[in-house]
């Protein structure tokens, strides 16, 4: 391993200070990603460099380290102009190289930075440099309006002592502003006590309603919620409101003027007014910036990590697996597109059914009783669109033997059928056809499909065309590689997108090998990868553990057992006397292995206790196994929900201010932060996940807006208070199937709450936003 420059030293140890690891953990991760490595890579098989450091801890490494490398290039870039203009003095030198931070860099080069002409360029110019000086130093005695005399010029433009004076003050103000000290006091002033604070712009009422929460709001701008930040921002920039980020003047001005203000006296007053000025026309406007910057930063940070986490809890959704599927792609008017897949999820048949009107139901009924049955359909796929109850009921009542009925999420499947991908597979089928496909492969195998898709079209995020997309990219791409790497991919039948997403690979890479085992069929080994062009050995190095080859020349291939550990596993078999089929097929053959026994330089604990993990369950699928979820019978539409239903669902997203939940009736209902459990809930993540099936109960209605507020806890109408109402017994009255609260006696039930009340009705604003 290469020694490190300094200012690279000097970065590794402050990122192991900052994560709290050990420096020589973060050297090895920050070499091993020098050299190439994938953060699955690093984290699967180079665990005794890094001493066992997870994927999180990696990728955290590594952004950290493009962080302050930008800063070291900022440093540099800054150094170099100084130098060039003759500026650089050695304690200039040391105050960029010891710049913790881009703002804290940017302080110190302020007074330096090339600028536009300002107001204290121009009094210099006029040769009022010298009385700023003096009225700034409020020396004992001196009279400022006595020394401004003898700057009256008005061939300069001084044309008497007021405007000597003001000139004199705003190099003053200027010098406020760039004075180092003064803008860090600023800095920690706005972080620790600014108000964010929101207005609506007169006349926009009616055009802005969509922010009507925000048309007069402020709060503390260090707890704003990022959701809630990310609005304000948008109303802004859409021209509806008012957005400021800056703390009470008073508090900042008792902060200023102490640190330039010295003396009670006339010089004392001019330096007052002058730090006034430089707050109210310099300091505080760029120090409302820099807020603003890090609070649409911090947002932006927050929604990428929710969208990430959600992404994630999709794509590791369980799969059915490879059964034979008849998918259905719901519609009333152009009827329901229906496609049969094989076991492999390659396209058997299409066609399209109608189920509006007594006949044409009859006949759509004899048309997937024959599809199952020409097909040997095991499961059935409805796509969670127009249409989808009554379609999946029609499917219920057939009553099909040993066949499941699914819905099945449809984000993203219209983006699909009209990509590049869908063009390449099915050049000549209709755009609503492939869709239906994607249904049917999502139950497959939600993985191999979902990797198709552009991950910010899923639907799962908050706030995402708000925020910075390149972050959001690199952090959805993070989450599709580490999904796909912890899953592994069968190399022999994996499409190009999903080999694309391997450890080491790449689009370019993914494609050759699809290429070579069409032309040459499939691979029977690992090393035979090695055969693909511009498949060298170091993408061979990444890859190779997370490929699959089922049924291969040797076991190992389809395990995560990496290839350069199979000498390793071929001792262990040779120690024991068996084959390698023996040592995976007998855990009592494993059992006399001690692991300690083959530690050795190159090999220590952590990766032999992986290669025992796997050769327990080779190949092993980390996602849950699949269960059959189905809806409340009899609830299709809004107007079949009652107030006190009891109902199963689906979460279909997660946000700071709760989750949405499908409950089979189109719109999906709200379940608010506050109604996620019985218990205070911080974070809705630590409750609920994306595609986590959960029980509900509805609380609130607006059929005019579409919209259901729904509750988790066990008793939702237990701390709500009102007149009495409903049947009489403190309960709401329901006619709709599925069950209620349980009955209790007069006068213990409060009422349930108003019709969507307001705060649901501020987070469904907050949805729309997004």
């Amino acid at each position: 391993m290469s020694e490190n420059p300094p200012a690279a030293e000097k970065n590794l140890s402050q990122i192991a200070d900052e994560l709290k690891l050990g420096l020589g953990q973060v050297r090895a991760t920050a070499a091993l990603l020098e050299e190439g490595s994938t953060v699955p890579f690093i984290a699967r098989y180079r665990k005794e460099a890094t001493g066992s450091l997870d994927e999180v801890a990696v990728i955290a490494i590594r952004d950290r380290l493009t962080q302050l490398k930008e800063l070291d290039a900022r440093r540099e870039a800054i150094l170099k102009s100084l130098g060039e203009r003759n500026l650089l003095t050695p304690e200039l030198t040391t105050k960029v190289n010891e710049a913790p931070t881009m703002a804290q860099l940017e302080d110190v080069y302020l007074p330096f930075r090339p600028k536009r002409r300002t107001k204290a360029m121009m009094a210099k110019e006029k040769g009022l440099e010298p009385l700023a000086l003096f009225i700034l130093a409020q020396e004992p005695g001196a009279d400022p309006l006595a020394e401004a005399q003898g700057y009256v010029d008005p061939e300069k433009g001084v044309e008497g002592v007021g405007e000597a004076l003001a000139g004199a003050r705003d190099i003053i103000a200027e010098i406020v502003n760039e004075n180092g000290e003064a803008r860090a006091a600023m800095r920690a002033l706005y972080q620790e006590r600014a108000i964010l604070s929101s207005k609506v712009i007169t006349g926009q009422e009616e055009a802005g309603a969509k922010f009507k929460d925000y048309f007069e709001a402020s709060e503390p701008a260090a707890g704003a919620a990022g959701h809630r930040i990310l609005a304000i921002r948008r109303g802004a920039k859409e021209g509806h409101l008012i957005m400021r980020a800056a703390p009470d003047p008073d508090q900042a001005l008792a902060i200023l003027r102490p640190m330039f203000v010295k003396a009670e006296d006339p010089c004392g007053e001019q330096v007052g007014l002058a730090v006034d000025d430089g707050y109210k026309r310099l300091l505080g406007p760029a120090m409302e910036v820099e807020l603003r910057l890090a609070l649409r930063k911090r947002a932006e940070e927050e929604a990428v990590r929710v969208f990430a986490e959600n992404l994630r809890e999709l794509l590791m959704a369980a799969p059915l697996g490879p059964k034979r599927v008849l998918a259905l792609d719901p519609g009333f008017r152009t009827g329901c597109k229906v496609v049969c897949l094989n076991r492999q999820g390659d396209l058997l048949h299409h066609g399209v059914i109608h189920i509006m009107g007594a006949g044409a139901r009859q006949e759509a009924a004899a048309t997937l009783r024959h599809l199952v049955e020409t097909y040997q359909i095991e499961a059935v796929a409805v796509g969670n669109g127009t249409a989808s109850r009554e379609t999946e009921e029609l499917v219920r009542s057939l009553e099909l033997k040993d066949v499941v009925v699914v819905m099945v999420s449809e984000a993203g499947a219209s983006v699909y059928s009209a990509s590049e991908v869908a063009r390449q597979e099915f050049p000549d089928l209709d755009l609503t056809v492939r869709g239906a496909v994607s249904i049917g492969r999502r139950l497959i195998d939600p993985l191999s499909e979902l990797v198709k898709i552009d991950p910010k079209s899923i639907g799962v995020g908050q706030y995402q065309h708000d925020i910075d997309q390149g972050q959001l990219s690199r952090s959805l791409d993070d989450v599709v590689v580490s999904c796909v790497n912890s899953v592994g991919v069968e190399v022999n039948t994996a499409s190009p997108q999903l080999l694309a997403a391997v450890s080491g690979l790449g689009p370019a890479l993914a494609q050759n090998i699809v290429a070579h085992r069409e032309t040459n069929g499939p691979f029977k080994e690992r090393g035979e990868l090695l055969k693909v062009p511009r498949l060298g050995p170091k993408a061979f190095e990444q890859a190779a553990g997370f490929v699959r080859i089922q049924g291969g020349v040797n076991p190992l291939d389809a395990s995560a057992v990496h290839p350069e550990s199979y000498p390793l596993v071929e001792k262990m078999a040779h120690d024991l006397a068996c084959r390698l089929e023996d040592l995976i097929r007998d855990q009592s053959l494993r059992a006399g292995i001690k692991p300690e026994a083959y530690v050795s330089e190159e090999v220590g604990l952590p990766t032999i206790n992986d290669i025992l993990a796997e050769l327990a369950k080779p190949g092993r699928d980390p996602r849950e196994s699949f269960e059959v979820f189905s809806f409340a019978e009899g609830v299709h539409t809004l107007e079949d929900l009652q107030v006190g239903m009891r109902l199963p669902g689906v979460v279909t997203n997660v946000t700071n201010f709760g989750a949405f939940v499908d409950v089979g009736v189109h719109n999906d209902g709200l379940v608010h932060i506050s109604q996620l459990a019985d218990h205070f809930v911080r974070d809705p993540r630590q409750e609920v996940k994306v595609h986590q099936t959960v029980e509900v109960v509805v609380i609130g209605l607006d059929l005019g807006r579409g919209r259901v507020s729904l509750s988790m806890k066990s008793d939702p109408f237990a701390d709500l208070t009102g007149r009495e109402s409903g049947d009489g017994q403190g309960r709401p009255r329901s006619k709709g199937k599925g069950s209620r609260p349980p009955r209790r006696p007069q006068g213990q039930r409060p009422e349930p709450p108003k019709p969507f009340n307001n705060a649901f009705s501020r987070a469904f604003e907050k949805l729309n936003k997004s």
